[in-house]
């Protein structure tokens, strides 16, 4: 199948960018990797009169780690963002669920901030942005905003972005010493849409549970960000009440999302699959804590 015709930009900075989309406004697209938006031509889900594409401007191919903060922008490709060292030290989940991310020759050419502009809700970078606290970086007409993530995922492929607006960069934040993360997805061939996934992080201080949050895949609407800390702060893990405590969590996930059945499973699969799932993800998160006092230890040493 082919697009319906449009005609085709090549603006050559973001000044220029945000000029023709303020000039073509809701008739216009973004194309950044093309990995979601060229399908939705092809099928003619969607008929743009117009596609700016955006892969010839400078400056935004950077990844920064600075302030607490990963950095990234609008044409970081996935694989780039997964084999960065510096993104790796300050934010191990990013390349954990990258690692996810459909097949290889996607995450070649799919950039990061492209998947989290599409607003899926069964992509797993817009729940990284929630799980680590993120922000997404725009540039209109009216100069420039940073739009938290909860305001940003308006609903399923809807987000806040204006017409005119580009989103130029979205910074992932880092986790306090001593948080362990892991993510974890299930699906029925490598590469494939997730049936369901969950991205968790997991602070353990002096020995115990100090705070833990988990994020979704395939089982949400918009990305959204549960908190677990009422369940599993004051737990050891490994101890007597970890198993106990792990089975509290996984319910509380149950009842915080709110999947539907497709083809490929019922919701009442996806809701216990998320729970196991998430069982799964706090285990292997806990293990690779390390005590906020001991990590200062080893670092005096």
């Amino acid at each position: 199948m082919k697009p319906a015709p449009f005609v085709h930009h090549a603006p050559r900075s973001v000044d220029e960018a945000v000029a023709l989309l303020g000039e073509v406004g809701h008739d216009g697209k973004i194309l950044a990797g093309g990995q979601s938006l060229i399908p939705i031509l092809n099928m003619r889900l969607a008929s743009p009169g117009h596609l700016v594409d955006i892969n010839r401007i400078d400056g935004l191919s950077e990844i920064t780690v600075h302030g607490g903060w990963v950095r990234v922008g609008a044409l970081v490709r996935h694989r780039t963002l997964e084999r960065s060292e510096a993104a790796q030290d300050a934010q191990p989940v990013l390349r954990q669920a990258l690692l996810n991310v459909a097949h290889p020759a996607i995450r070649n050419r799919g950039t990061t901030v492209g998947s989290i502009a599409h607003a899926d809700a069964a992509g797993e970078m817009p729940a990284i942005l929630a799980l680590t606290d993120g922000v997404v970086e725009t540039v209109g007409q009216h100069g420039p905003r940073e739009v938290a993530w909860q305001e940003f995922f308006r609903g399923a492929l809807e987000t806040a972005c204006e017409p005119d607006e580009l989103v130029v960069a979205a910074r992932f934040g880092c986790f306090v010493e001593g948080t362990g993360t892991a993510f974890l997805e299930s699906a029925r061939r490598s590469g494939d849409y997730a049936l369901a996934g969950v991205g968790v992080a997991v602070t353990v201080t002096d020995g115990t549970v100090s705070g833990a949050r988990a994020s979704f895949v395939s089982v949400t609407d918009v990305p959204s960000v549960l908190d677990l800390a009422p369940v599993l702060t004051g737990v050891e893990p490994d101890s007597g009440a970890w198993p106990g405590a792990l089975d509290d969590a996984a319910e509380a996930v149950r009842a915080h999302v709110d999947p539907e059945s497709d083809i490929h499973a019922s919701s009442d699969y996806r809701r216990m699959l998320v729970g196991e799932l998430t069982k799964r993800a706090l285990v292997a998160a806990a293990h690779q804590t390390q005590p906020a006092d001991a990590t200062r230890e080893e670092a005096d040493a």
